[in-house]
């Protein structure tokens, strides 16, 4: 297809389609970039029944392979190399893996974008769209959406695909009329519009007359009504990343800004740019029977053009019978602003990668004090709301991803800097507490990517060129790893317990003496403690737990709810990773008069889930 004209949105929403969720809150999300995940020939993974795979080309990876794709320079040079472009994974390869992530259980995948990229160009992640109507052919094909999406519903999974509004790919170059390009980067915002020298062609070469009619497919941006010259804002690529309005016109590094309209918010007018996407991507939602779309960079649109939006796309949703199309926008530039901004345009959720990714991580590795988590969820007054319950489904919460833009120049999964064996803690952080959790991918395998770059925290799970840790022709989807096994008994946890996907939640004072209770806190810049939270629900409380020493047991009384909580009332171990406890039973004791709780003990990097007894 090559214009909206030619889609029969008639005959199209004429199928059944797939309901949507009641409630968000209730799913685990899995992040995976469909590049890097899997190419469906490794050798002896699982299918949907659970048997074993015969006839795959790569072996799974072995501890003592770790390494075996950087022995040599020239070899780690390679490696490196490899990262930097597609190495293969396509969407075939991720429907073969969802008997994988059900058994993991996960209940939700949102993919990474998937539309056709310049076919010159080397953008894996898919966030550089050339044609928007099309699916990136080193991907597969629309039919290979659908299935993967049929396949998941078959299995209970929803799928939210990765959808951009704000930007095209490099689908047009600068003419250097003010001044040349900077070290063979595009020129920078100024507030001046530039001169375009033309169309890129099918090998990334402007011969093409911008603003002119393009046949060629593989040429220019598609479909054809944005071939428009007024599409674009043609203001040069952002310099200062918070300059208003800088950071909403400009393009992001190579990546050409889309004119989505103007005016304020409540009298904003979209352009043809905007409407054509918009009723582009109603095509996608009817086509692939999608649950949900995650809105790249919405920080850098017009508000205006991101209520236009989610407003169309929520109505044409429930027109077709999905009640509860779920929209999540990225936004960064803090909690505040993104919250405020969710509401303003109407946005189902928030993408947590600002404060949360920071808090996660680093109080698990005893770097941060929980209170610096859990307050993100507490405040909730500065947002107009009377209770954190708000915050249940309102934000996304995860700790790795793709991008890191926290870290700057360093990045690095959790588990790169010696957090392997609290990895399960950072996952049950997550997954317990408020938000609808979400893994990024490897994570439950315990990835290990680092360096100066995004390729080191993306690396391939079936191997290939760029495979994890190091490696090569080696795969990673383990169904036997401790970790993705344990992920998996606490997911299952979750799904069990409404309290720990919806209750209001607290973070629980502790004491070593049982007279002198306060919040856990760092002493010397390291925290190695119990951390424990409550989960309340219908007048009953769960309580969640993790040691962060990695080295050694820590015990302490736990305070909980006093009314909620009677002295004599008994919590039972329903998950721990240590398997000693499961089933055992806390006794609510009052070491003082004024307080209730309980004694806690719990191994060296350990978590553990208890709830009041029947």
């Amino acid at each position: 297809m090559q214009t909206l004209a030619d889609i029969d949105f008639a005959a199209l929403t004429q199928n059944s389609f797939h309901p949507s969720p009641s409630a968000w809150e209730d799913q685990v999300f899995y992040f995976f970039l469909v590049d890097r995940f899997s190419d469906g020939k490794e050798a002896g993974y699982h299918d949907l029944a659970g048997n074993p795979v015969a006839g795959g080309v790569t072996p799974l990876l072995s501890p003592a392979e770790h390494g075996n794709a950087v022995g040599t320079e020239p070899a780690a040079a390679a490696w490196r190399n490899a990262g930097a472009r597609f190495v293969g994974g396509t969407l075939k390869g991720a429907a073969s893996k969802i008997g994988y992530l059900k058994r993991l259980g996960v209940s939700a995948l949102w993919v990474s974008p998937v539309f056709k990229q310049p076919p010159w160009s080397d953008a894996y992640h898919g966030y550089g769209v050339q044609d928007f109507l099309a699916i990136e052919p080193r991907f597969g094909s629309r039919e290979d959406l659908r299935e993967l999406v049929d396949t998941a519903h078959a299995h209970g999974i929803y799928v939210i695909l990765d959808v951009i509004l704000n930007h095209a790919g490099p689908v047009f170059s600068y003419a250097p009329d003010r001044y040349p390009t900077e070290h063979g980067m595009d020129p920078r915002w100024d507030g001046n519009a530039y001169s375009v020298r033309g169309w890129n062609d099918a090998s990334g070469m402007p011969t093409l007359a911008y603003g002119a009619p393009v046949a060629d497919p593989d040429a220019a941006v598609w479909p054809r009504e944005l071939q428009a010259p007024e599409s674009f804002t043609r203001l040069g690529r952002i310099n200062s990343w918070d300059w208003y309005p800088e950071y909403l016109d400009g393009d992001f590094f190579d990546l050409k800004d889309i004119h989505l309209g103007a005016g304020e918010i409540d009298s904003f007018r979209p352009s043809l740019a905007l409407r054509t996407l918009t009723r582009a991507y109603q095509y996608w939602i009817a086509y692939a029977d999608l649950d949900g779309f995650r809105v790249d960079t919405v920080k850098h649109m017009e508000p205006g053009a991101t209520r236009y939006f989610t407003a169309c796309i929520h109505e044409f949703a429930q027109s077709i019978g999905k009640e509860n199309f779920t929209l999540i926008g990225e936004i960064t530039g803090g909690r505040s602003n993104a919250f405020a901004l969710r509401e303003a345009t109407g946005l189902d959720a928030a993408l947590g990668i600002d404060d949360i990714p920071d808090k996660i991580e680093y109080l698990v590795k005893g770097r941060r004090n929980p209170a610096d988590y859990f307050d993100l969820f507490r405040n909730s007054f500065e947002l107009g709301k009377d209770s954190h319950t708000w915050f249940r489904d309102k934000v996304v919460t995860l700790y790795d991803d793709h991008d890191q833009v926290r870290k700057g120049n360093n990045k690095a999964r959790f588990c790169a800097d010696g957090g392997t064996p609290l990895a399960l803690n950072a996952l049950a952080l997550n997954v317990l507490t408020l938000g609808i959790p979400c893994i990024y991918y490897g994570s439950e395998q315990g990835l290990d990517g680092a360096g100066d770059n995004d390729r080191y925290i993306r690396e391939a799970m079936f191997g290939g060129d760029f495979g994890a840790f190091r490696s090569r022709d080696r795969h990673c989807f383990d169904e036997t790893q401790p970790l993705y096994r344990e992920l998996a008994r606490l997911i299952a946890v979750h799904g069990q317990h409404l309290a720990l996907r919806r209750g209001r939640q607290y973070l629980r004072a502790i004491s070593g003496n049982g007279q002198d209770f306060g919040e856990p806190q760092m002493f010397g810049g390291v925290l190695r403690s119990v951390v424990a939270w409550s989960r309340l629900f219908t007048e009953r409380e769960w309580l969640c737990a993790i040691n962060t020493d990695a080295d050694g047991k820590r015990a302490a009384w736990v305070g909980l709810d006093f009314t909620i909580s009677p002295l004599g009332s008994r919590l039972v171990c329903l998950y721990s990773s240590d398997p000693a406890q499961i089933g055992s039973e806390l006794v609510v004791a009052a070491p003082r008069p004024d307080w209730r709780a309980v004694w806690l003990e719990l191994p060296a990097a350990s978590c553990a889930v208890y709830g009041p007894t029947a």
